[in-house]
């Protein structure tokens, strides 16, 4: 009695630490992609028109116009993205599931031929592939991800991905603007506040994703820096030059 608790015990343990992230999601990329791209671009831009030696009024219309515009095309950009690769493995799952009507026969020896393939004895493979097979949901399924590396009840929604797109881009992208908006006539409180949450990005991404977070942040800290200060020494120039 005492073996089976230990063992009912241990097997509890092991599932409770044995969970993973969800890998598959719509959300995570096209939240931290816009983030980080928001970031990014808006500050670098900023900083390229300051560059210029423009006024106040100029880089806060900058700001805010390179916010929504940035926001609104990575919506449609993921919404398109990710509508069209959805479609496309949709075109494929009913290929799989008329040739699973047509020829059940034959993919039924298909599916036994891929398990033997993975080292099950030809036997045992073609009585799994069997059992798997009488259900023709269950065996779309079993084909599309042994087939097509996909699993149809777990498709990204476009929507999800345009949504958090916009989102985050437009968070990001608000931040170099803000001390603007609250008063500041000079660049360094937007690139300070931008550069932390370029780092605090890379951190959240790290902690997400299982890496060192200090490494990650500065990573991010030092890309988002490198680009604003040479889109501010190319508005240096350009507004030189212009002027």
């Amino acid at each position: 009695m005492a073996i089976i608790e230990t063992k009912a015990t241990l097997h509890e343990a092991h599932r409770n630490n044995h969970t993973h992230r969800d890998v598959n999601g719509g959300w995570l990329r096209p939240a931290v992609f816009g983030a980080m791209d928001g970031l990014v671009s808006n500050l670098a831009l900023m900083t390229g028109v300051a560059g210029g030696a423009v006024s106040r009024q100029t880089i806060i219309i900058t700001g805010l116009a390179g916010l929504a515009a940035g926001a609104f095309s990575m919506a449609a950009g993921e919404y398109t993205s990710v509508a069209s690769q959805r479609e496309l493995v949709e075109a494929e799952l009913d290929v799989e599931r008329r040739e699973l009507k047509k020829h059940p026969e034959g993919e039924e020896e298909e599916l036994a031929a891929l398990y033997e393939a993975r080292g099950v004895e030809p036997g045992l493979a073609r009585e799994v592939a069997r059992q798997l097979s009488r259900d023709p949901e269950q065996a779309l399924e079993i084909h599309a991800r042994e087939e097509l590396g996909i699993d149809p009840g777990d498709l990204p929604s476009p929507m999800v991905a345009a949504v958090s797109s916009f989102g985050s881009f437009a968070l990001g992208a608000l931040l170099p603007v803000l001390p603007y908006l609250l008063g500041a006539s000079a660049l360094w409180p937007a690139v300070l506040l931008a550069l932390a949450g370029l780092f605090l990005c890379g951190a959240v991404v790290a902690k997400v994703t299982a890496r060192s977070w200090g490494y990650s942040g500065l990573r991010q800290l030092a890309l988002g820096g490198a680009a604003a200060g040479v889109t501010f020494l190319l508005g240096t120039l350009f507004g030189t030059a212009v002027g």
